[in-house]
């Protein structure tokens, strides 16, 4: 339990130290990364995947090129060439194909806390290149809260009241709020309307949804933030306690008075009749 509060506030802080970067325009996010844990470990499956297809392709070509040696006696220079291309291609193809797969908008609230937080980090990564620069940064934020309010849930059980309300969180209004933002035409985005821009508002809401995350985070680490409390004063209690006790005898189990106790080592001797 206090390791995943570790996490959780470990993660929230990098989300607030990330802020404060991207206001200070010092962080620009490396193409191709991902927002949080979940979506990584989605596309490493996915490259791992098409790693085991390259390998079977390289194990075929080159059983063919066995079976042809065998019967042609030999595959000759032309057979080693062709050989060669054919792992060219299938290295080409499968540097890119199968693609991950990007998840649509109802598939983000399927599945286990895990599965529900990585398919919504893969389509924020997915919405990202089209929404403006703070909106980005907020993507990113949401990325790292994602991934410390999946470690809260999975303490939960299922039917737990919390878990439909982050799946509505999560699995719908963020989703539903850039959605919306990117049926306006890109020309449209820029200008006021009812007083802000649309890429203002896009930026407030997200915001603001960023905040109800880490809210529900935090409400969901307080029964273990209030176990790390007690368990660290009863500690404290224990061990301190026993610290005195070793600073008053002065570590031997009995107080110094400074009067010198008899000496009953000595056996009295006998008296004589």
């Amino acid at each position: 339990m206090a390791n995943l509060t570790e996490e959780t506030n470990r993660a929230v802080n990098d989300a607030r130290r990330l802020v404060a970067d991207n206001r200070a325009g010092g962080r620009h996010r490396a193409v191709g990364t991902s927002i949080g844990k979940g979506s990584a470990q989605l596309k490493a499956k996915s490259l791992a995947r098409r790693a085991v297809l390259f390998l079977g392709a390289l194990f075929a070509i080159f059983v063919a090129a066995g079976v042809a040696g065998a019967i042609l006696n030999g595959i000759g220079f032309w057979g080693v060439i062709l050989t060669a291309l054919a792992c060219f291609i299938a290295a080409a193809v499968f540097i890119r194909y199968p693609a991950t797969k990007v998840p649509k908008r109802a598939e983000l609230t399927l599945g286990n806390p895990a599965q529900m937080v990585a398919r919504t980090e893969l389509w924020l990564e997915a919405q990202r290149p089209a929404l403006p620069p703070p909106a980005q940064t907020i993507v990113d934020q949401l990325g790292v809260q994602l991934d410390a309010l999946g470690l809260q849930l999975k303490t939960l059980d299922g039917a737990h009241p919390a878990m439909a309300e982050v799946r509505e969180l999560v699995g719908e209004y963020i989703p539903e709020t850039i959605d919306n933002y990117r049926k306006i035409p890109a020309h449209l985005r820029g200008e006021q309307h009812a007083g802000k821009t649309a890429d203002e508002r896009l930026t407030e809401s997200l915001a603001k949804l960023s905040g109800e995350v880490d809210r529900v985070t935090r409400r969901l680490a307080e029964g273990a933030l209030d176990d790390l409390a007690i368990k660290s004063r009863y500690l404290e209690y224990r061990y301190a306690g026993t610290e005195a006790l070793e600073d008053l005898t002065g570590g031997a189990g009995m107080p110094d008075t400074g009067v010198p106790l008899p000496d009953f080592s000595a056996s009295p001797a006998k008296q004589e009749r």
